[in-house]
């Protein structure tokens, strides 16, 4: 039985960026089916409880940056911990990642997602700009007509049936893989993940 995994995601999230081709890996060797979708975590956490960095406690924050440095370095993942164009609207990228997946599919949509996550943490790119996304689907030879159509009512709808999808299934952070109704939050739940779409 092919299994399908609801990924839920923000593009300007570090913790995504660190579990993503992980768990591009991990799906691609289970033959699983995958729903990228991005949501807005301005809305998510307000209902679930969370809050934007810059409002949480200075221990909290503190203690982020040093998980970020570990995992980076375990994961031999490059990773700016004060990245130049950060903190940056998701928006822009969210909806790039949904034009780009409802015109090409999937494997595409989870390579600009790849590509909009590893340009805010690792190249010092803005994810806000339209010119930067122009480029990143360039260079992914992706049609360029996906920024104009991540403009139109049709994405803008998605991206918030998604959202309200995620608040719905109570999903309070990314990334959150949704595997047959069971939940998995963060990169270092993959394993469990991968468990998962054995079984």
């Amino acid at each position: 039985m092919t299994m399908t995994v609801d990924y839920y995601l923000a593009p300007m999230s570090p913790w995504t960026y660190l579990g993503h081709q992980r768990f591009v890996q991990i799906a691609k060797a289970a033959g699983a089916t995958v729903r990228v979708m991005p949501m807005d975590l301005g809305k998510v956490f307000p209902i679930s409880g969370g809050l934007p960095l810059g409002k949480r406690a200075p221990q909290r924050q503190a203690y982020r940056l040093v998980e970020l440095t570990r995992f980076s370095q375990r994961l031999n993942l490059p990773l700016n911990l004060h990245p130049k164009f950060f903190p940056v609207a998701g928006d822009p990228s969210a909806k790039l990642i949904i034009a780009v997946d409802m015109h090409h599919g999937t494997d595409a949509a989870l390579a600009i997602t790849g590509a909009v996550l590893a340009a805010v943490w690792h190249q010092e790119r803005d994810i806000a700009d339209a010119a930067t996304l122009g480029t990143l689907l360039a260079e992914h030879k992706l049609d360029a007509a996906c920024l104009a159509l991540s403009n139109t009512p049709e994405v803008q709808a998605r991206y918030d049936s998604y959202t309200q999808s995620a608040i719905d299934t109570h999903v309070f952070g990314a990334p959150t893989f949704m595997v047959e109704g069971e939940m998995f939050w963060g990169q270092d739940r993959l394993d469990f993940v991968a468990q998962k779409l054995k079984d």
